[in-house]
């Protein structure tokens, strides 16, 4: 509900920004064109940080996470012998998120080659597929809601890990 709701606000605010821009006052048309001029620039700035954000995980942003928090398994399980059980399942737990998360990093990097690749055609078109281009659009939306998802999903992991960390050092 709250989502159409929202829905219904967005639509309404664009037709009266567009409105205002073609059969509005003086002022009402100055005040439409910065409205999409600042719409614009936020469209610019998330387009960058896009890129930025690609340009990181194409680097191995969340690689070098993970591989530093299996090394820590390794060492805190190596010394865990005196630790009690629920330590050491809690631990197993951790690193099945951790596997789970890498897991899921493969499949993306997996899947980007190949959406990142154009598609090949014989002729030059003038215009492009609408459709096409909205499909890709909303697949790369895509890719980048679950890389977000996945580096809010890291970032939980890392704070369970210190959490158990620091409580094997009370111990």
């Amino acid at each position: 509900m709250i989502r159409s709701l929202l829905k219904l606000a967005a639509i309404l605010v664009a037709g009266i920004l567009i409105y205002n821009y073609f059969f509005g006052t003086d002022t009402e048309k100055e005040n439409s064109r910065k409205v999409f001029g600042q719409v614009r620039d936020v469209v610019v700035s998330v387009g960058n940080l896009v890129k930025t954000e690609k340009q990181k995980f194409d680097a191995g942003k969340y690689d070098v996470a993970l591989e530093k928090l299996g090394g820590v398994y390794k060492a805190v399980r190596s010394q865990a012998q005196h630790l009690d059980a629920s330590f050491i399942k809690r631990l197993d737990e951790l690193e099945q998120r951790k596997l789970s998360l890498q897991q899921q990093l493969d499949t993306i990097d997996q899947n980007e080659p190949a959406a990142a690749t154009p598609a090949p055609s014989g002729k030059k078109s003038l215009k492009a597929d609408p459709k096409a281009e909205k499909a890709k659009l909303q697949k790369a939306a895509d890719q980048q809601r679950r890389k977000e998802q996945l580096q809010r999903e890291l970032d939980e992991l890392l704070k369970d890990s210190d959490e158990l960390l620091k409580h094997a050092q009370d111990q």
